[in-house]
């Protein structure tokens, strides 16, 4: 396990915005594959993997890998799985993963409307009904750690009972990266921007 300063966190200097200082040669031969992999999928190893897996056992690396090969498992269109993971992720605050979610959206050569739009989703003519029952259900329960039964009623009026574990699946996974990231204070790697100058060269 690559442990990194062994300075206090809170003595640490601190690097955008981290507790922890990010590891940026790691020792570990899985480890830098996994970094290699960041690296080609998105021009950079990202925060997380650098000042949180880095420093944990090997499984825990590749289980970022491991959540995002289940969610391609997902029946649920990928607009939805964006919007519901775009949401939990501003409500919850946190930075690193907005910006994750805009620059795969960017990637997949999506309109960002609805993205920009969510603060005003339960009344902007872009989302669909069906769209808004989700983003209610998963917005209730991240404010208030429990759902109402007319909540989910009306969530179970557009969605099947798989689709509503997969619903379920992508607002606990979501919790899982942004309370990571906010433990230990992981800001935006800037991806987004990273997204634009790619889609620039294509054009």
């Amino acid at each position: 396990m690559d442990s990194g300063s062994r300075i206090p966190a809170a003595m640490a200097p601190r690097v955008k915005g981290a507790f922890l200082l990010p590891i940026e040669r790691p020792k570990r031969l899985l480890t830098k594959l996994v970094y290699a992999w960041s690296l080609r999928q998105v021009g950079k190893v990202i925060a997380p993997l650098k000042v949180f897996a880095a420093r944990m056992p090997t499984a825990f690396g590749r289980f970022y890998g491991k959540i995002n090969a289940l969610d391609k498992k997902l029946q649920l269109p990928s607009e939805v799985q964006l919007l519901i993971r775009t949401q939990v992720a501003k409500l919850n605050v946190c930075p690193f993963s907005v910006d994750v979610d805009r620059f795969l959206a960017i990637q997949r050569s999506s309109r960002l409307g609805k993205l920009d739009g969510l603060s005003q989703y339960s009344t902007n003519p872009l989302f669909s009904d069906r769209e808004r029952a989700a983003l209610d259900y998963v917005t209730e329960l991240t404010l208030d750690k429990r759902v109402r039964p007319g909540t989910f009623l009306r969530l179970a009026e557009y969605y099947s009972e798989g689709e509503i574990c997969e619903i379920v699946w992508l607002l606990a996974s979501e919790h899982f990266y942004n309370m990571t990231n906010l433990a230990l204070d992981v800001h935006s790697d800037m991806l987004c921007d990273r997204g634009k100058e790619c889609m620039a060269n294509r054009e």
